[in-house]
């Protein structure tokens, strides 16, 4: 059971330090700007916005939900008194 505990632990931090590499490399969110002020908005649905999941920026943002579910869950299984 220890060496279950200590392969859990393993996989969980080199999960940390992977998921904040993919936080890291994800580019800065804008907050809008004087649009969100004047109540524009996402007025522009641009080529760019609709395919944004397809690229490799939303595949990087889709894997960093991922991970930190996963990491989560595993943060909770580690917290059990079965170890």
């Amino acid at each position: 059971m220890r060496i279950l505990f200590i392969l859990l632990m393993l996989v969980f931090l080199v999960g940390c330090i992977a998921l904040v590499t993919a936080i890291l490399l994800q580019k800065k969110r804008s907050a809008g700007g004087m649009g969100s002020i004047a109540g524009m908005g996402n007025v522009a649905d641009t080529y760019w916005d609709k395919n944004k999941k397809r690229s490799a920026e939303g595949a990087l943002e889709t894997y960093t939900k991922i991970g930190a579910a996963v990491l989560a869950v595993l943060a909770v299984v580690l917290c059990l008194p079965i170890f």
